[in-house]
C-alpha cells in the first residue's frame, strides 16, 4: 500500500504541476511558488481571517552566511516542504533541510563554489524511490541527495553541470549562474540562466538535461541562428556571435498536462543600446510556449520589441483557469516590469484580451534603430501609473521647486521613451512594477501583484573606445567599467543594491577585490574578459594609487555609448520623488480584466507620526493566497510580515521580523497544524540583513 501510495503521489505530481496532500495526509508546498502553475496559492485553511491575529512564532532556523562585515547579504528563498521536510537556501547559498514542525537541521551543505550568488530556492524529483534537489549555485548546478544533502555523484560532473558550457560566443564573459528554482518535467530538468548585461554577455539558450544522468536532452536557442524561424528579426548577422543575452533568468511555469513550458526571456545585451542588433530581436523579451520533451516552440509573443530599456519579464507567468466570454479557458498571464498583464490563451498563444500595436517616438542616439510601436494591452488594467511628469511630483518633497525644473527639461511622460544624453526618466523603475516575487492567483481568477513606483532617471553618453586611445587613465577605466552601477562617485545607489565603494580597504585588501574582478559576486558579473593591466587599473583606482598611469588596452567594442546608472530617485530626505503610493498590492479580476481594489504596501513609520497616510515603500518579493481568503506578504522594506483580506484588501495581522522579509512566503501543513514560513534575509533597500527562516502557527 505504501508503494501504491507513492506512485499515485508521483502521478499526481506529474499530472497536475502540484501536490497538496502527501501520503500521511498532510499538505505540502512541493515547488517554487507553491506548484508548477507558479500560482502562490493553498488550498489550507486552518489559519483564516478571524484567526490569523493569533499567529505565534513557531520555529526559527539561523541557515547561516549572514553579512558580518559590511557587504550585505541576501536570501529570496521560497522554501519547498515535502513530507515534513523543508528544504531551503542560505545567505551564504548553502542549500539545507530541517524538520518543518520544529526548525531543527536535518543536513545543510558546504559548496565551496557558488560564486557569492544569491538564489530563491531548490527544485525537487522523485521516482518514489530516488529524491533528488536541484540547487543552482554560481556557475553550477547541483543535483544533492535529498536525504542527506551529498552530491549525486552520477549527475553530470560528480554531482553538477558547468552552466557555461554551450553558452560561448565570440568575445563573451564567464558569467553565468542559475538563481530561479529550474522546473521538473518527468525526468527532464528544464533550465534558464543568468548572464551579464552588458556586450560581452554569452548566449541565453534554455536547456534541459536529464534528472539522472544530466545528459543534455535539448536546447532551445533564444538567439535563433542564420536562417531558422527568428533570425529574420536580427537584421545584423551572425547574430549569435555578435550578440548574447536574451536568457531565461525568471522562472518559468510548466504545464504538466500538456507537456508545455511557459518561459519569459530577457532583454539581449547590451541593455540601453541596440544599434549593434538592429531589428526586434526574437526571442529576446518574449514569453514562449515549448514542448518540454522536445523543446520545441510551439508559440511564442513578444513582449518588447527591441528592448533598449532593460524592460524583460520580470518573474514566472501564472496558469490560471478563467471565465472568458462565458466560457472557460486554460490562460497563461504574465505581468511586467511596466505594470501591464497579458492573458493569453495557454494553447494557442492568442490573446484573450486585445493588445494594440502602439506608436511611440522613435528618435534615439545616433546609431539606434528603435522599433516603431510596442505591445500594449487594453485590458486587464494597468496595475502601475505609466506616466512621470511634474504634475506627478510628490507633495511633500524636499526642495520640490528645484526637482520640477529637472522633470521639465527630462525626456519623460510615456512608456518607452528613447533614452538620450539628457536625462531619461523610466517610470515606473527599470526593476518594476512587477518584480521577480511575481504574483499570486486564486481558484476564482483573481490576481495579487505587488508592485512599486519608484522613478529611476539615466542617460546615455559617448564612450569613446579604450582600443582607440593612446592611453587611458585608471579613473576613465573606472568610469567604463564600473560606476554604471557603483557610481561615478563610487557611493553606490540608494537602495545599496551596488555598494558604495569609498574606502573599500576597510572591508577588502587589493588581492580580494582582484579576486572579485575575476570572478563577480551576486549580481556582480565577472570582468576575467578585460585586460589585466585594466583590472589592475581599476584596483589602483579603488585604492588610490597610481592615478596618473597611463593604460593601453587591444578591448574593441561595437557599442559607441554607456548608460550612467540605474538612479533610483530620491529626495534630500531619501523618499522617492513621485507622488505616493511607492508600494502597493493590487488585486485584478483576471475574468474581467478589471480591478477589484489597490492597497499600500508598506509604511514609513515616521510619516505616519506627521499624519501622512501610508505611503507603500520599494518592495521585493511574492504574496502567497490561501483557501481561507488570507493573503500573506512581507517584501516591503519596512520588515513588516503582513496578512491581507483577499477580498477587500484589509490588513489583518502584520509582525515586525528579524529582517526584512524580501522573498516569497510558503505554507504547509504537517500532522494536521498549519504554518507558514519566510525567509528574512534583508540586505536590500539599505536594510539590515540576516539569516534566519521565522515559522508560524496559531498556538
Amino acid at each position: 500500500m505504501k508503494s501504491f501510495a507513492c506512485v499515485g503521489l508521483l502521478l499526481l505530481f506529474f499530472v497536475t504541476g502540484f501536490i497538496f496532500k502527501n501520503d500521511s495526509g498532510d499538505t505540502d508546498w512541493t515547488e517554487y511558488n507553491g506548484d508548477g502553475a507558479r500560482s502562490h496559492y493553498s488550498p489550507l485553511t486552518e489559519i483564516n481571517k478571524d484567526n490569523v491575529k493569533n499567529l505565534k512564532v513557531a520555529w526559527t532556523y539561523a541557515s547561516g552566511g549572514a553579512d558580518t562585515a559590511g557587504n550585505r547579504t541576501q536570501i529570496q528563498c521560497n522554501p519547498i516542504i515535502i513530507k515534513g521536510i523543508l528544504y531551503g537556501v542560505s545567505a551564504s547559498t548553502q542549500a539545507f533541510a530541517v524538520d518543518a514542525a520544529t526548525g531543527k537541521e536535518i543536513w545543510k551543505t558546504n559548496l565551496s563554489e557558488t560564486g557569492g550568488s544569491i538564489s530563491r530556492g531548490v527544485s525537487y524529483w522523485t521516482d518514489g524511490k530516488q529524491e533528488r534537489i536541484f540547487l543552482g549555485a554560481g556557475k553550477w548546478l547541483y543535483s544533492l541527495d535529498a536525504k542527506n544533502g551529498n552530491a549525486a555523484v552520477n549527475f553530470g560532473r560528480k554531482g553538477r553541470i558547468y552552466l557555461k558550457d554551450g553558452l560561448e560566443r565570440p568575445g563573451a564573459d564567464d558569467y553565468v549562474l542559475s538563481n530561479t528554482p529550474n522546473t521538473i518535467f518527468k525526468n527532464i530538468i528544464i533550465v534558464g540562466t543568468r548572464v551579464n548585461e552588458s556586450e560581452t554577455a554569452l548566449l541565453g539558450d534554455i536547456r534541459a538535461y536529464d534528472v539522472l544522468s544530466g545528459k543534455k536532452l535539448w536546447t532551445f536557442k533564444t538567439i535563433p541562428e542564420k536562417g531558422k524561424p527568428g533570425s529574420e528579426t536580427w537584421l545584423k548577422q551572425p547574430a549569435r556571435e555578435l550578440t548574447g543575452g536574451a536568457n531565461s533568468w525568471a522562472g518559468m511555469a510548466i504545464d504538466r498536462t500538456r507537456g508545455i513550458v511557459y518561459i519569459p526571456t530577457g532583454s539581449a545585451a547590451y541593455d540601453f543600446y541596440g544599434g549593434n542588433r538592429p531589428g526586434d530581436n526574437l526571442y529576446a523579451n518574449c514569453l514562449i510556449a515549448i514542448d518540454a520533451a522536445t523543446g520545441k516552440r510551439l508559440w511564442h509573443y513578444q513582449l518588447v520589441h527591441h528592448d533598449v530599456w532593460d524592460r524583460d519579464a520580470p518573474s514566472p507567468p501564472n496558469l490560471v483557469t478563467l471565465i472568458h466570454k462565458g466560457k472557460k479557458v486554460d490562460a497563461v498571464v504574465q505581468i511586467t516590469k511596466q505594470g501591464y498583464i497579458f492573458v493569453f490563451d495557454r494553447v494557442t498563444g492568442k490573446p484573450l484580451f486585445p493588445v494594440t500595436e502602439t506608436a511611440f517616438p522613435i528618435k534615439g542616439v545616433p546609431g539606434e534603430q528603435l522599433s516603431k510601436t510596442q505591445p500594449i494591452p487594453t485590458l486587464p488594467v494597468p496595475f502601475t501609473r505609466q506616466s512621470f511628469t511634474e504634475k506627478d511630483l510628490n507633495s511633500f518633497a524636499a526642495d520640490r521647486d528645484s526637482l520640477a525644473g529637472i522633470v521639465r527639461n527630462a525626456r519623460t511622460g510615456s512608456a518607452y521613451i528613447p533614452i538620450g544624453f539628457d536625462m531619461t526618466i523610466f517610470y515606473p523603475g527599470t526593476d518594476g512594477g512587477a518584480q521577480w516575487g511575481g504574483a499570486a492567483t486564486d481558484q476564482e481568477g483573481i490576481m495579487y501583484i505587488p508592485a512599486k513606483e519608484v522613478p529611476v532617471y539615466t542617460t546615455l553618453r559617448n564612450k569613446k573606445s579604450v582600443a582607440d586611445a593612446k592611453g587611458t587613465s585608471s579613473d576613465k577605466l573606472y568610469q567604463l567599467h564600473c560606476s554604471a552601477c557603483h557610481g561615478a562617485d563610487r557611493a553606490g545607489n540608494h537602495d545599496g543594491s551596488y555598494p558604495s565603494l569609498i574606502n573599500i580597504e576597510k572591508r577588502l585588501n587589493e588581492k580580494q577585490v582582484q579576486q572579485l574582478l575575476m570572478t563577480g559576486r551576486g549580481m556582480m558579473p565577472s570582468f576575467s574578459h578585460i585586460p589585466v593591466a585594466e583590472r589592475q587599473a581599476v584596483v589602483d583606482f579603488l585604492f588610490n594609487k597610481n592615478t596618473d598611469k597611463q593604460i593601453v588596452s587591444t578591448q574593441k567594442t561595437q557599442v559607441p555609448y554607456q548608460h550612467t546608472g540605474y538612479n533610483r530617485w530620491f529626495d534630500r530626505n531619501g523618499y522617492p520623488v513621485s507622488e505616493p503610493p511607492w508600494g502597493t498590492l493590487t488585486a485584478v479580476d483576471l475574468n474581467t480584466g478589471k480591478y477589484r481594489w489597490q492597497v499600500p504596501l508598506g509604511e514609513y513609520p515616521e510619516l505616519i507620526a506627521r499624519g501622512i497616510p501610508p505611503t507603500g515603500t520599494d518592495n521585493y518579493g511574492g504574496p502567497l493566497v490561501t483557501a481561507s481568503g488570507v493573503i500573506f506578504i512581507a517584501a516591503s522594506k519596512d520588515e513588516q510580515f503582513r496578512a491581507f483580506d483577499k477580498v477587500t484588501g484589509k490588513t489583518l495581522w502584520t509582525f515586525k521580523l528579524p529582517a526584512a522579509g524580501y522573498a516569497s512566503p510558503s505554507t504547509y501543513s504537517v500532522k494536521g497544524k498549519q504554518y507558514v514560513v519566510i525567509a528574512c534575509g534583508g540586505g536590500k533597500l539599505n536594510t539590515k540583513s540576516g539569516d534566519q527562516f521565522v515559522a508560524f502557527a496559531l498556538p
